[in-house]
């Protein structure tokens, strides 16, 4: 015997019955006479060929094994339904269904999660896709429409096409591992920076190609990811900068060790939130965009 195909009525019903524990409370939430609700749990029951609730000794329905087992699916079909209603009514408000973002590998991931976990509470419906990128990648993504917003360093300013707002800055900070032979200096004389291998983070994007950021050493390893510059600079392969935020555990621990360089290479690394100008983005990229904005104004470094 198969089993017939239930409605989302039907369902809804005995889910009422569960959740209120009696055919009267459901009917009273469902605004149904009770005869109602009673027909249409007999008429569920018949149309999956399952006793759902054992009625006999109690005045209160409990649910039979057949029952427990349909409701885990009643509630994800319930789920399921109630999902689809708030993205279509999303979609009639003028609500995006998907946001793509690009941010900068330097923004710290304190900001990002804090951010991303209010927008997924504010914006269930919408779907994310997240791209992390270095330097002048996160303007191409932009540029190419690949991303519709992005949380850029400051390579964006200037770009034709795109329209940039100040989202705040990270400290950039030179670092070795505790045995590097700068780390050791007592006190690094200038240009001594020159003779020892610099590592740089770089990537793949036109925009800047062939560009050097705060480049100090003729003898420099060029790395496309951040985390492996990280894991490089503690096994003592070269010295480089590093956003404050990510090494601060490393600086703590003497994992890592701030350098004092007389030429400061590095400093304020700024963000800008960017979107291309003809390319304006929706309610929920432009609540992303704000809430970037608005934390990089409580920036101590601005």
């Amino acid at each position: 015997m198969e089993p017939g195909t239930p409605t989302y009525d039907q369902l809804r019903t005995f889910l009422a019955v569960v959740e209120t524990g009696s055919f009267g409370a459901a009917g009273r939430a469902l605004n149904r006479a009770v005869s109602v609700i009673s027909y249409g749990i007999a008429n569920l029951e018949a149309q999956l060929g399952v006793t759902l609730f054992d009625r006999e000794g109690s005045r209160t329905p409990r649910l039979t094994e057949a029952g427990k087992a349909v409701l885990a699916e009643a509630r994800s079909v319930a789920e399921g339904m109630d999902g689809l209603r708030a993205r279509v009514k999303g979609l009639l408000e003028g609500l995006e269904a998907e946001v793509s973002m690009a941010v900068d590998v330097m923004l710290p991931s304190e900001c990002l999660g804090r951010v991303l976990r209010e927008f997924r509470a504010a914006f269930p419906t919408v779907t994310l896709r997240l791209h992390v990128e270095a330097l002048g990648a996160v303007t191409a993504l932009v540029l190419d429409r690949t991303a519709g917003i992005g949380i850029s360093g400051p390579l964006a300013v200037g770009h034709e096409g795109v329209q940039t707002v100040a989202a705040g800055s990270v400290a950039m900070v030179p670092v070795a591992a505790p045995d590097h032979p700068l780390a050791r200096l007592h006190a690094i004389p200038p240009g001594a920076a020159r003779e020892h291998i610099q590592l740089v983070l770089t990537d793949r994007s036109p925009l800047t190609e062939g560009q050097d950021f705060a480049v100090l050493s003729p003898r420099s390893w060029r790395l496309a990811d951040l985390g492996a510059k990280h894991a490089l600079l503690r096994q003592g392969v070269g010295w480089g900068n590093m956003p404050l935020p990510m090494i601060e555990p490393d600086l703590i621990d003497g994992s890592l060790v701030r350098l004092a360089m007389p030429e400061e290479p590095a400093g304020a690394y700024r963000f800008h939130a960017i979107h291309r100008r003809d390319s304006p983005p929706g309610p929920a990229a432009c609540w992303l965009r704000d809430q970037f904005v608005a934390a990089g104004k409580h920036d101590p470094m601005r």
